[in-house]
């Protein structure tokens, strides 16, 4: 099925360089990528993300105390401001 998808220029020209050193087509090393990126786990458990979303109140505070450490511990750099 015949598809429009918007690739940035520079990231357009890498894949031609690429498919052309792999000896393929454009669209076979899209697909290619594309069927990797469905089918190989990524590493992340779906339970990782659910776990993520769950903020309770007392997260942001531990947060914050966290971020004070490190800023008290930094030494070569000024800590950034978040």
């Amino acid at each position: 099925m015949p598809t429009t998808v918007h690739i940035p220029s520079k990231l357009l020209g890498d894949v031609d360089k690429r498919a052309k050193t792999l000896r393929l087509s454009r669209n076979r090393l899209i697909v290619r990528a594309l069927e990797r990126e469905l089918h190989q786990p990524s590493g992340w458990s779906p339970e990782f993300f659910e776990r993520l979303r769950e903020v309770t109140p007392g997260d942001a505070d531990a947060v914050d105390d966290m971020m004070a450490g490190v800023r008290a511990a930094r030494r070569s750099k000024r800590p950034l401001a978040l």
